[in-house]
This record gives C-alpha cells, structure tokens and sequence, in this order.
C-alpha cells in the first residue's frame, strides 16, 4: 500500500487527509446519533407516569437527566405547560430547529468529501496524463516503460478518490436516514405527548 501511495505522486497526501477527516466524522457522527436515540414510547409512558404521581416539575427534571432530541423537545413543551397550547406549540417548534441543527451538524463536512475525493482522484489522472503525453511527445514514440508512470498516477489516484468517496457516501445516507428517522420520532411522540396533556386537563387549548 505505501508503494503505491507513493506512486500516485503528492496529490495522494491531500486525499489521505480527506479519508482522515472524513473517517474521524463518520466514527463521531455515529456515535452522536446512536447515543440520541431512545426508545421514545417508553419515555413518553415514563413521563406521563411522572405527572400522573409527581407533578410537572419531576417531569421537567426527567427531562433535563435524559439525552437525545425527544426528551428536549418534551422539557420545551412542560415548561410552557401553564401558558397554554399556543405557547407549547410555539417552544416545541423553536426546539424542534435547535435540535435538527444539532442533528444534521457535520453532515456538510462529510457531503463536501464525498464531492471532492472523486474530483481530486480526475485532477491525478489528468495530471498522469499528461505526464504520459508529454513522455511520448519527447520519445517522438511510444515506450511502455516511459508512459508507465504517468499512467500508473492517473489510475492510482481515481482509485483512491473513488475509494474515499464511496464509503463516505454510504455513511452520509446511513446518516441523513437515521436523522429522517428521528425527526418523524420526535414530531410523533411530542404530538402524542401533548394530546395526553390536553386530555389529562394539564393543558389548555387556546379559547377563540
């Protein structure tokens, strides 16, 4: 591998900083996503459970203990519980932003590498190209063993840009689709929460 990373010339270095970077917001994307999720249907259950039999500030402080979206958007909508549905309406919505920009952060980052590893991978084999034709423009004939090593650049470096990007690609769809996931989630759980509420009697519609 390192000999044929050292055959693809110096454009090799600035797409294994790509695979770098990309591989390190991948792994931490990941993990960010994985450790949001919860199983939204028991912790609403728990919630509800908690209003039932402690009151909407031991809801308000489950809230705050648990991590992932559908707990911040349930805090949002149990601190404006007094004001009335309008009010709830409006804070779940300004959470909901806040937390899909949460979500989606990095997602640009790994978007722009999945762009940019193929084009550097077209800019090498370009570049061997052109190496080769200019070898067979001085040779005024075609030697293998001197158009080689233009070649081997220009095939060495789509591998490696097509190599990046691929992978990088995979993660960028497995993302945006759990991220698709959790938002339908948190909209589903939070409706399903407030309905409760307003059945419980906690919450108030607004009078016309």
């Amino acid at each position: 591998m390192v000999t044929y990373f050292n055959k693809g010339g110096f454009l090799m270095w600035p797409l294994l900083g790509l695979f770098i970077i990309g591989l390190i917001i991948a792994i931490v994307k990941l993990w960010l996503l994985l450790r949001a999720r919860i199983n939204s249907k028991k912790f609403l259950e728990k919630v509800l459970d908690t209003i039932k039999n402690k009151g909407i500030d031991e809801a308000i402080k489950l809230c705050e203990k648990t991590r992932g979206p559908v707990a911040a958007l349930f805090h949002a909508a149990l601190l404006k519980v007094d004001k009335g549905l309008e009010y709830v309406d409006t804070a779940v919505e300004n959470e909901a932003a806040v937390q899909m920009g949460i979500l989606e952060k990095g997602m640009i980052w790994l978007s722009t590498i999945v762009a940019i590893a193929p084009m550097l991978g077209f800019l090498g084999t370009v570049q061997g190209m052109i190496v080769a034709f200019d070898q067979i423009a001085r040779s005024n004939d075609i030697v293998p063993s001197e158009v080689a090593g233009g070649i081997s650049v220009a095939l060495l470096t789509t591998f490696a840009g097509l190599a990046i990007a691929i992978p990088m690609q995979f993660f960028y769809n497995l993302f945006v689709a759990m991220i698709d996931g959790m938002i339908v989630d948190m909209e589903d759980a939070t409706n399903k929460l407030i309905e409760n509420l307003i059945d419980m009697g906690i919450l108030k519609k607004a009078e016309k």
